[in-house]
């Protein structure tokens, strides 16, 4: 589900279990990343598929990507695999404004 910048925000704050999926490659990340996230690439195709499935379908997942776009595709396919909790950050990291990790 897309949440404005705003709402993903807020609703991250406010969500015990959260998990920040970062799906963008490794070189974007070194760019910068959203503090806390772990990180599996959605361009591995099989391998991101792999990766997924270890996680723990009771949490919510707050994705992101460089636009959104992808976030979006692995919102997707996470809810397709099972899983309920998951937020695509509209806009993605070149639009947000909170804190920032290198």
């Amino acid at each position: 589900m897309d949440k404005s910048q705003e709402e993903w925000s807020t609703l991250l704050q406010d969500t015990d279990n959260a998990v920040i999926l970062d799906v963008r490659t490794e070189e974007e990340v070194e760019d910068g990343y959203i503090p806390g996230m772990i990180n599996i690439d959605i361009r591995k195709g099989q391998d991101f598929l792999d990766e997924i499935e270890k996680l723990d379908k009771s949490k919510t997942y707050f994705v992101y990507c460089r636009s959104g776009a992808r976030s979006g595709q692995a919102c997707a396919l996470m809810q397709q695999m099972g899983f309920d909790q998951t937020y695509n950050l509209e806009g993605g990291f070149m639009n947000w404004e909170g804190e920032v990790a290198e």
